[in-house]
């Protein structure tokens, strides 16, 4: 058998104490000070420079640097502040490209705690980097200073590492004591040795070994506190200063530090958080914390909301809005399930430009089958006990979402319990939808977000926010009586007397879903708050068409998250006012007569009453502007509406976030006097993307009559053919592409619609719906959903044509006579070339001109 090369420490009697060192080994030195870890570090250093060793020196620390510019001596300046992810994924990176044999000197772990605020982090570190330093056949020295680390960090790194060496001082006396070598033995290897010159010598008499066991046991009462995970002790210290007389300054202090380690990075949020949070109220969230980190963009944007509203003197906030009892699972749980279920290898694989969207794949199925450390489920088990029966929901809560300029609206999911059944089976529905959500991370619309953004480098840890679902219990059914959301800057007008700074909303009934999404057959009632009263389309026909008709809720029977249509819920005993929020169909309802021979109900859904009844758009006008205020930024909130049983409104503002905004910036002049042959489509109103004037280089048309003919399965392929075609001929710097078709882009019908994902078409400068009525494919104007956050965020321009409108015009000639492009940009898919039309518009000269102000638009040849 060839035993493994060996390695010196440096140190003659020290090899002969371990028996030397192994090529592998990890070696950690519990230290007093970084005085005592130099002491190893340099003879270590030394002996591998004379072996003709190349030594890399990881350079993170606050202490001084341990070793000096040499040509051996290759020095890596890492920074643990960019947060763990970032850090591991430099190591790794170094590691893989110094490959086998590379000899490695870290800086002391302990000044991670800095940076990280958590000696778990420090633990799940250690066990990504060691095992693989391990493979690459690597020596590597750490260290960590005693009584900085909890036990449980340390038993990580014990049970991860191969050398694990005691060292500390006793009666002016340097000792050390080997407390694990992997794979050697001695009879005298793991006691105490005290220094002696240049000897190591064992503590081989009971006299001398317990005097200086009593000694280190002593010390270790003496610091128990500090035995204990550098969070929680981090916490203890502001629970103090609250309890005990401290300055406004050692407050204020303490609530920048947690700020940074537990609510933001980015400035901006972290200047909000700083004046309208209390110590007070940061120890109380984080007493609702599950694990440690960060509680993420979502949850952070919802509890702002709350306070700027509560601290708002000039209203007593308090008589309209609801309380929440929110809970949080901390970012450091999203690492700490990948580094437990050991899929940090396929999570750094997925960094890489190659691997990016080919191992997301594989990483989301591993993480769907995931288990969570002991620790974990017993928070999540506290959890469902405190919120008993009630239904909840788990919501993404990443550390870039709904942030400045990054919303990620719709990337990840979130998830309803309608929390039934016994303990277990709640637990078991509780772990299944975080897994999902861990998940989402990695699927390839917020992977394209990210990478379009230039985020796929940045760390994005996924924390939850947990609420109780806002609502009522209304017989079997369980759900809030109004939700929506709301916009303090409607930049997209449809009237040019209304004012976008009075901001707008999507209301519905029941769960906010409808509101958020777009819905199939489905429409939310959108309201502009300065003329509430004004709607988009004319009519009681459009009124029918052009509402809401299912309504989303929580059956309780069924222990699922449920879609009824709303001509059901009205003949159930749900306890709503119908005649408050909607009119009666009498035409419909005389129909239904004639054929059921029974009479009943028919509502739609208008809100009028309620509107002009009530102080609901007054007080929501109100609560957009004060948040705004407060954010000197325009807002997007979602919120929920019930009612006292004496109809006293109480709102809920369950997320907030800074809105992304295209303004109308100056007034531009639309050409009156273009010939017909020259317009490609002329329309007004109906447009979202504030003021522009854009050369168009490619224009894809899908044909709607060709496109209703083919079967479903073709149907979806089509919205991979425009996926190929946004990858191919689509950018939006030099290669502008305008898209048109039928009906809703993005759409899971079919039908209605090519179910096209964002990640195809992302590249896009122009979006266009066009109603096709006799095939029933009607766009959505779906201002204030995550579809409308897509595109604003993606500077996608939106419009919908509707060619019957009067005010509209559609040039269907041109987009039939000119040439169609498909077959030569993509022949595999030219048997769709009668469906997918490509136009190469820059030879024609096609320019897009649209004003917010006089709500006109046009697509023409100049």
């Amino acid at each position: 058998m060839v035993l493994p090369e060996r390695v010196s420490t440096g140190y003659v009697e020290l090899d002969h104490i371990l028996d030397g060192l192994r090529i592998g080994d990890n070696v950690v030195l519990k230290v007093e000070s970084i005085e005592n870890y130099r002491y190893f570090i340099g003879p270590f250093v030394d002996q591998a420079l004379r072996d003709g060793r190349q030594i890399n020196y990881m350079r993170f620390g606050d202490h001084l640097p341990l070793l000096g510019e040499s040509p051996q001596i290759k020095i890596h300046q890492l920074d643990p502040r960019l947060g763990f992810e970032s850090f591991a994924r430099s190591v790794y990176n170094i590691a893989t490209e110094q490959g086998s044999g590379a000899f490695y000197v870290f800086d002391c772990l302990s000044d991670l705690l800095s940076a990280w605020a958590t000696d778990h982090m420090v633990g799940n570190f250690f066990r990504v980097t060691c095992p693989y330093l391990f493979e690459l056949d690597t020596v590597a020295y750490f260290a960590l200073i005693r009584d900085h680390h909890s036990f449980k960090t340390v038993e990580q790194i014990r049970d991860t590492t191969q050398v694990l060496i005691d060292v500390f001082n006793h009666e002016d006396h340097f000792h050390i004591q080997p407390l694990k070598v992997w794979q050697r033995r001695s009879p005298t290897m793991f006691l105490p040795h005290h220094k002696k010159g240049d000897k190591f010598i064992p503590l081989s008499n009971s006299f001398e070994s317990t005097r200086l066991f009593n000694s280190l046991a002593a010390r270790t009462r003496d610091s128990s506190r500090r035995q204990i995970d550098h969070w929680h002790r981090l916490f203890i210290e502001a629970e103090e200063l609250c309890q005990e007389i401290s300055t406004e300054i050692e407050r204020a202090d303490m609530v920048r530090h947690i700020c940074r380690h537990m609510i933001a990075r980015e400035e901006r949020m972290l200047t909000l958080t700083r004046q309208y949070f209390s110590l007070h109220e940061l120890l109380e969230i984080k007493s609702r914390v599950i694990g440690t980190g960060f509680i993420g963009g979502k949850a952070v944007g919802m509890l702002l909301a709350h306070n700027i509203l509560r601290q708002d003197e000039s209203f007593n906030w308090d008589d309209y809005l609801e309380h929440h009892d929110s809970h949080y699972v901390g970012s450091n749980v999203y690492y700490s399930y990948i580094v437990h279920n050991g899929l940090w290898r396929l999570f750094m694989r997925q960094k890489t430009e190659d691997d990016y969207f080919s191992a997301a794949t594989e990483l989301r199925e591993k993480m769907l089958e995931g288990s969570f450390p002991d620790k974990i489920r017993e928070g999540f088990q506290q959890l469902l006990e405190y919120y008993g029966q009630y239904p909840i929901i788990i919501r993404s809560s990443s550390l870039l979402e709904d942030g400045f300029g990054n919303a990620f609206a719709g990337k990840y999911d979130s998830f309803f319990c309608v929390n039934q059944g016994s303990p277990e089976e709640r637990l078991q529905q509780l772990e299944t939808a975080v897994r999902k959500i861990f998940a989402s991370a990695m699927s390839e619309d917020a992977l394209t977000y990210r990478l379009q953004r230039g985020l796929s480098h940045q760390d994005e840890q996924m924390a939850l926010l947990v609420q109780r679902v806002s609502g009522a219990y209304r017989d079997h059914y369980y759900l809030p009586e109004l939700s929506g959301v709301g916009v303090s800057y409607n930049t997209f007008v449809w009237d040019k007397e209304m004012d976008p700074q009075s901001g707008m909303l999507r209301l519905v009934v029941g769960l906010g879903t409808r509101a958020v999404d777009r819905a199939e057959v489905d429409y939310p009632r959108v309201i502009a708050l300065d003329s509430p009263k004004k709607r988009q389309h004319k009519g009681f026909e459009d009124v029918r068409k052009f509402s809401q008709h299912d309504v989303d809720l929580l059956n309780v029977n069924t222990n699922s998250l449920e879609t009824v249509s709303l001509l059901k819920l009205t003949q159930e005993d749900v306890n709503i006012p119908w005649s408050l929020y909607a009119v009666k169909d009498y035409e419909t309802m005389q129909l239904l007569t004639q054929r059921q021979q029974k009479q009943q109900d028919v509502w739609r859904l208008t809100f009028d009453d309620f509107l002009e009844k009530t102080s609901f758009t007054t007080i929501m006008k109100r609560l957009l502007k004060t948040i705004e205020a407060a954010y000197e930024y325009p807002v997007d909130v979602e919120f929920t509406v019930n009612f006292t049983t004496d109809r006293i409104i109480k709102i809920d503002v369950v997320q907030c976030r800074p809105l992304q905004t295209k303004g109308s910036k100056t007034h531009l002049e639309i050409p009156e006097n273009v010939s017909a042959e020259k317009v490609l489509f002329r329309s007004s109103g109906n447009f979202m993307g504030g003021n522009i004037s854009q050369d168009i280089e490619w224009i894809i048309w899908v044909e709607p009559s060709e496109y209703l003919q083919l079967p479903l399965v073709e149907k979806y392929e089509i919205a991979r053919v425009i996926g190929a075609l946004n990858k191919l001929i689509a950018n939006q710097e030099n290669s502008q592409t305008m898209l048109l078709g039928p009906g809703r882009w993005g759409t899971t019908t079919p039908s209605l619609g090519v179910p096209i994902s964002f990640s195809e078409i992302s590249n896009l400068s122009v979006l266009v719906e066009v109603a096709f009525t006799s095939g029933d494919l009607m766009p959505e104007l779906s201002f204030g959903s995550h579809f409308f956050q897509d595109l604003v965020e993606a500077d996608i321009f939106y419009l919908a044509l509707f060619p019957e409108n009067k005010n509209c015009f559609l040039n269907q000639a041109w987009f039939k006579d000119s040439h169609n492009s498909l077959a030569e940009l993509l022949p595999s898919s030219s048997r769709y070339k009668e469906v997918v039309k490509v136009y190469n518009a820059s030879k024609a000269g096609v320019r897009l001109m649209a004003d917010v102000i006089s709500q006109r638009l046009i697509c023409c040849i100049e």
